[in-house]
């Protein structure tokens, strides 16, 4: 088995060191006339940024110094999204490559042809066999008073090369829009997420309950990148939606309750008539969930480890992720859901898409999770979906409804490109109404 894990790593890092040889060679070495500092810098651009992208998640992951993380965090996340962004926009310069040469050579002007012209005799003479040696052309003298003759100019630089052209229009092009695409998807997560309203029919909810409101956010992911500003922006738009419920379906952060207890502080603030819930996501289980759950009850908030609320209209249940299982605290679906009046309606929390399985076999009306971020960097959804039984928005399994949240925040680079972060409004409708 460690001949297997052994094995892919190196061919992971063999397609990682040919995709970068591969941008630096259409970024600097073909944009360039030879050897010297252009195609160096490249080179180092390159590397480090990848070095800063490894250390960011080493550190990350090996509990480092906070302040030694948010330093790698910046540079190294974003250059892992511009990286992926770069290559697949100088691959795309691959179909306009051939395209543009041709454009060129047809604007090109051709060279008109020279006939020579014959060169006269005197009359009765005949050609020499051997040419004439050309006469020295004569000096012209210097007239009074004339100015000294002008130094002869210096010869022009050579325009580059169509190859050459071709390669800087299209590198350019391909570093613009790398650029523009991360620039555009980082604004996108640090303005903070948009509201999301969507309806949910539950033939088992009361008259009474019709129009109840859940306020789903998942997969904050405060760290490094995003601190308590950022906690602050989505509990502001949270509370803006005046819910009657608030529903935090896991990923909260990413770190120690030592370095990241300030910035969840915010969450003290959420405010709900039936107040504010939540499960553990996979990142809870990498950053100490334990402690962590209990500052979010510290903080407010009601963990739901394996266990269920009676709520006046209906029943609120929780499980653990899945990944608790390495520690033994792993989803108990009996714990939670047995035992229960199946004539109530059920509400379950769990993080990952997939735990919607043992949630249709045990009779749930409703599940609300997170975890995919929608693929969070195109096309990363491609990916996702095929992991997950369904990415985001809401979809029915037999009798139950799985709504899946894109999320707040995002993992890693703190930029989204095709997959906009939310927070969800879930309005219960009553189908007795």
């Amino acid at each position: 088995m460690v001949i297997v894990y052994v094995l892919l790593a190196l061919a992971v890092l063999a397609v990682l060191v040919a995709a970068n040889w591969y941008l630096w060679r259409r970024l600097f070495r073909d944009t360039t006339t030879g050897p010297g500092g252009a195609r160096r810098a490249g080179a180092v651009v390159i590397a480090g940024g990848w070095i800063l992208a490894v250390g960011a998640l080493v550190a990350e992951r090996a509990g480092a110094p906070f302040l030694l993380q948010r330093v790698l965090a910046w540079p190294g996340f974003l250059w892992m999204a511009l990286s992926v962004y770069l290559l697949l926009a100088v691959l795309a310069g691959e179909v306009v490559r051939p395209l543009l040469r041709r454009v060129l050579e047809r604007r090109a002007p051709r060279p008109a042809a020279v006939t020579p012209s014959p060169v006269p005799f005197p009359a009765g003479s005949a050609p020499s066999a051997e040419p004439a040696e050309p006469a020295p052309p004569a000096e012209p003298a210097p007239s009074a008073g004339s100015a000294p003759a002008a130094e002869p100019a210096a010869p022009a630089q050579p325009a580059p090369s169509r190859r050459l052209l071709v390669s800087r229009v299209v590198a350019g092009a391909a570093a613009a829009a790398a650029v523009g695409t991360v620039g555009h998807g980082t604004y996108g997560v640090l303005r903070g997420p948009r509201v999301k309203r969507v309806t949910v029919p539950l033939a088992k909810l009361p008259r009474a309950a019709h129009g109840y409101r859940i306020a789903v956010v998942s997969d904050i992911h405060l760290g490094p990148v995003l601190g308590r500003g950022f906690a602050q922006t989505v509990v502001d738009t949270i509370n803006s939606t005046r819910p009657d419920l608030i529903a935090v379906v896991g990923d909260l952060v990413d770190g120690s309750v030592k370095d990241l207890g300030p910035a969840a502080a915010p969450l003290a603030q959420l405010e709900a008539r039936h107040g504010s819930w939540f499960v553990t996501g996979n990142h809870e289980y990498f950053s100490g969930a334990e402690q962590w759950v209990a500052e979010v009850r510290r903080l407010g908030l009601r963990p739901l480890e394996n266990a269920r609320a009676e709520l006046p209209w209906f029943d609120l249940a929780g499980v653990n992720d899945v990944t608790g299982e390495r520690e033994g605290q792993g989803p108990d679906y009996a714990k939670a859901l047995d035992d229960r009046d199946t004539a109530r309606a059920c509400v379950l929390l769990a993080h990952q898409p997939v735990q919607i399985h043992q949630a249709v076999r045990h009779g749930v009306d409703l599940q609300l999770s997170g975890h995919t971020h929608g693929g969070q960097l195109w096309p990363g959804n491609f990916i996702a979906a095929a992991a997950n039984p369904t990415l985001a928005g809401l979809d029915r399994y037999g009798d139950t409804q799985l709504y899946v949240s894109r999320g707040a925040g995002a993992w890693g680079p703190p930029t989204r490109v095709g997959a906009p972060s939310d927070i969800t409004v879930i309005e219960l409708a009553s189908t007795r109404a």
